[in-house]
Order: C-alpha cells, then sequence, then structure tokens
C-alpha cells in the first residue's frame, strides 16, 4: 500500500510524467480501438472515399480533442494567456513553450492511428479503389467504361458474389495496399527522423532561454496547483468555524467526534489569515486572477485592498503563503 501511495504522490507532484503517460495511454486505446474495429465498406458510387476517409481522419480528431482535455497543462496555459496583466507581465515564450509541448503530446495518439490505418490499408483501399485507372489491369481489358468503374467501387467487398473470386479485385487492393503501405512507412519515418532531430538539434541551440523557458512552465503549473490546495484548506476550515458558530452548544462533541482539526478558535482563525467572511473571499479570488503578485518575494510587504481593511495580505506570492500555512500546522 504504503508503495503504491508513492507511486501516486509522484505522479502527482510530477506533471510532464503523467502527461505522457497519458499519451501513452491514449496510443494504446487507438490501436484497441482499431483492432476491434468492424470495417464495413459500403461499396457504393460517392459513399466509399466518404467512408474510408472518415475513418481515417474522423478518430484522429476526436484523439487530438481527448489529448487537449485530458492535459492539465492546456488549461493552465489559457488561463496565463489570457488573464490581465496586473503586477506581473505575460512571457509569450513561456506560452509558446506550454503550447508547443501541449500540442506534440495530443498528436501522439491521431499519428498512432493514421500510420496504423494506412499500413493496414483497408481505408485507401475503400475511399480510392473507384478512382484507378482500369487501363493498368488487365482484368478490365473486355470491360466497357461503366462496367469498370462498378467493379472497382465493389473492390474493398470480398463478400461481393461479382468480384468474390476476381483476380482484378485482388490486383486492384495489392496496388492500392502497397501505396498505403509505402504512405504509412513514410508517414512512420518522416516522424522518427523529426523526433531524432529534435532531440539532437536542441543542444544546438540557445540552452540557457530553454531552461528558461522549461522552468516558468512549470512554476505556473505548480503555483496553480498550491494555490488550489490553499484555497481548499482555508475553505475547510472557514466552513468548519461556520458550523461552530452555528452549533455553539454543541462545539465540543463535534470537535470530539466529527473534526480532526486544531483545538483552539484562536489558532484556527490565524490560519484563516484574517480572511473570515463572504466578501473577503471573493475580494481575494478576484485580486488573484486580476492582479496576481509579481515574481518577486522580496516584495513580501506588497500592500492591496484587503491589507487596508486590516486584514493581512492572503499572498506574498503564493510560495510565501503556503510556507505560513506550513509552519501553523506544524507548530
Amino acid at each position: 500500500m504504503d508503495r503504491f501511495r508513492m507511486i501516486f504522490q509522484y505522479f502527482q507532484s510530477n506533471s510532464e510524467s503523467v502527461m505522457n503517460g497519458i499519451c501513452g495511454l491514449l496510443a494504446l486505446a487507438s490501436v484497441k480501438i482499431y483492432t476491434c474495429l468492424d470495417f464495413s465498406c459500403p461499396c457504393l458510387p460517392h459513399y466509399n472515399m466518404a467512408y474510408g476517409l472518415g475513418i481515417m481522419f474522423m478518430p484522429p480528431i476526436a484523439l487530438f480533442l481527448c489529448g487537449l482535455i485530458l492535459n492539465r497543462q492546456s488549461l493552465v496555459m489559457m488561463e496565463e494567456w489570457r488573464r490581465p496583466q496586473g503586477h506581473r507581465r505575460k512571457d509569450l515564450a513561456v506560452i509558446r513553450y506550454m503550447c508547443c509541448s501541449i500540442m506534440q503530446r495530443a498528436m501522439v495518439a491521431p499519428a498512432v492511428w493514421i500510420v496504423i490505418t494506412l499500413l493496414d490499408g483497408k481505408c485507401l483501399i475503400c475511399a480510392f479503389s473507384s478512382s484507378v485507372d482500369p487501363k493498368k489491369f488487365v482484368g478490365f481489358a473486355n470491360a466497357t467504361l461503366a462496367q469498370a468503374q462498378e467493379m472497382l467501387i465493389r473492390v474493398p467487398c470480398k463478400e461481393d458474389e461479382l468480384m468474390r473470386n476476381s483476380t482484378s479485385r485482388r490486383a486492384v487492393s495489392r496496388y492500392l495496399r502497397c501505396w498505403s503501405q509505402a504512405l504509412g512507412w513514410s508517414i512512420l519515418l518522416i516522424l522518427i527522423i523529426a523526433v531524432f532531430l529534435a532531440r539532437w538539434l536542441t543542444p544546438c541551440f540557445n540552452q540557457a532561454a530553454l531552461l528558461q523557458m522549461r522552468h516558468w512552465s512549470n512554476y505556473i503549473d505548480i503555483e496553480q496547483k498550491i494555490f488550489e490546495e490553499t484555497c481548499c484548506e482555508h475553505s475547510r476550515l472557514f466552513a468548519h468555524q461556520c458550523i461552530l458558530h452555528f452549533f455553539e452548544s454543541m462545539r465540543k462533541e463535534i470537535r470530539q467526534h466529527s473534526f480532526d482539526l486544531p483545538g483552539e478558535k484562536e489558532r484556527e482563525e490565524d490560519l484563516l489569515w484574517g480572511i473570515t467572511d463572504h466578501s473577503q473571499v471573493n475580494k481575494l479570488l478576484k485580486r488573484w486572477y486580476y492582479e496576481k503578485p509579481p515574481l518577486d518575494v522580496s516584495q513580501a510587504t506588497h500592500r492591496h485592498p484587503l491589507e487596508q481593511e486590516g486584514s493581512p495580505p492572503p499572498w506574498a506570492g503564493s510560495c510565501s503563503a503556503r510556507s505560513k500555512f506550513t509552519q501553523h500546522t506544524h507548530v
């Protein structure tokens, strides 16, 4: 049990590992879905191409959107991009780095799906069987153009009585499958070369700028997590205080049987950092969105409207707020 807890804590603290794991799971899911797919080409004019290309490209779009939805950093990036300037300037280089990282991970499963469909060849045969030139195949030499077109449309249907034992159908299928697999292997080779070059050429560029972008992209994600955790702790203590005030006569019984929180009221109120009513909480959240504190922990005494009302500043950077909470909880 402790081992599972350690693994969970590791993945919880390492967003990059979580995202890589999700990308791998989506890629495996795309393979499993395709192998379980019952591919049935309609063998009808104007429907073959729509069905074949739809099977090839519609699931990758869905997998790409799933990759964006499951990636927590996509929401963090959008919030960072759309947030007001406030006391902290927005670094577009960091936002671009986060966007590239998100897109790369989201494209893994769609690329796997497209490569698998091309290597299998069924989608391309269904989509382009009617576009093949019948003059390239001997079996269509004695057929009229209309008959040849009708036979080409039925090439993907092995069970069709007209094409069941036709050597022309097998020839067209081999021809299209050959092109499909060549295209699939070409795309796979291009992707491998692109990843190889990206890995090996990255040190040739400005490594300091890359480290800075990676650091601040991780910081934005971690800061948001710490802020949410701190808000959850404040909400729990705030709710506890509200319940104790409501059940004044039952305070001792509730503390003994329902809550495992600090024993003294003054200590609990200190953990609330003086934010003790609905309007102050709303103002805190609004100020966090519109005027995030500057990335300078030396400005811990930075004042804001909440401080003028007699309550201490709820943040002096998220790290200082978190450290204050940790000191109180360890007293």
